[in-house]
């Protein structure tokens, strides 16, 4: 009976997806992680939890493990040109998400095209630095990020280290993410989240992951139990295009925040006993559950 059951309810779930026309479209601009816990690989596993059919331009290629970052190799900005004209200009995109762009004249041909296909729903996380303290962004590339890409974002989600290269001066504190909020959010973007669970001086929210949303007008607070657990690499790429698919899916900015921070916290919770790869920092098992967006 039971085997019996399950074959009707697969068959059931086969067909009612068999109808499905479309699916909201998310395109992630990043770099591939060798190691498949950050990066392109991140995005694309997070975009499936979220039932969002997933798209990819790589900007650069990483050798990297849980022990970090041994190389990168950038690709020639023409092909990463060449990448999203072929993806945009076919199959479109309901939310773009970027993450690792590393150069000036990445950022410069990532941003043309963008605003040349009017991308509404963008998402930029701006990564600089690893967590093992790879430099993942040259120098030169700050001030394109603030000229041509902030600009653009529906949403900006730095970390507290992002944020303080950004605006130039230290945050390390719950006030100093404040007014790193409402430094970047004068540079474009229409909301601004700053992510506070990289570990820093919160005082008494230390047991807590908070992070700050501010759009202009509001400071929203997301908080959540801080999960003890070294398998949290990618946890900035799985925030920002968990966000690129709720705003894909529809869902308000404040509101693709929120399913975005459940998910993230679900996945470390749920990724503690994993043991995959010798070093500091271990891959999350993204797929553990399929995340529900809000109805």
């Amino acid at each position: 009976f039971l085997c019996e059951s399950t074959g009707r309810a697969r068959a059931m779930a086969a067909s009612a997806f068999s109808e499905r026309t479309s699916l909201p479209r998310c395109l992630t601009i990043a770099g591939s992680d060798s190691g498949g816990g950050a990066g392109i690989q991140a995005d694309l596993k997070t975009f499936s939890a979220f039932d969002t059919f997933g798209m990819s331009v790589i900007t650069a290629c990483t050798a990297q493990n849980s022990r970090g970052v041994q190389g990168i190799a950038f690709l020639e900005p023409s092909f990463v040109e060449q990448q999203m004209e072929s993806v945009l200009g076919d199959l479109g995109a309901d939310a773009v998400k970027t993450g690792m762009l590393g150069t000036a004249a990445i950022v410069k041909v990532v941003a043309d095209r963008l605003r040349h296909y009017k991308v509404a729903n963008l998402v930029v996380d701006p990564v600089m630095v690893s967590s093992s303290g790879h430099e993942l962004l040259q120098p030169d590339a700050v001030e394109m990020y603030k000229e041509c890409l902030l600009p653009l974002a529906r949403v900006v989600t730095p970390n507290m280290r992002e944020a303080a290269l950004l605006v130039g001066h230290p945050v390390a504190s719950f006030d100093d993410m404040r007014q790193a909020a409402e430094e970047l959010y004068a540079m474009g973007p229409k909301m601004v989240v700053v992510k506070g669970g990289d570990k820093g001086e919160q005082g008494d929210r230390d047991s807590e992951s908070i992070d700050i949303l501010y759009d202009g007008e509001t400071f929203t607070t997301l908080s959540a139990p801080r999960v003890s657990s070294r398998n949290t690499h990618g946890t900035g790429c799985t925030f920002a295009s968990a966000m690129a698919a709720g705003l894909a899916a529809g869902l308000e900015p404040l509101e693709a925040a929120k399913a975005a921070k459940n998910y993230v916290t679900g996945i470390i919770g749920a990724s503690r006993g994993l043991q995959l790869g010798d070093g500091v920092q271990g891959p999350m098992h993204h797929m553990h559950s399929r995340a529900l967006l809000p109805a």
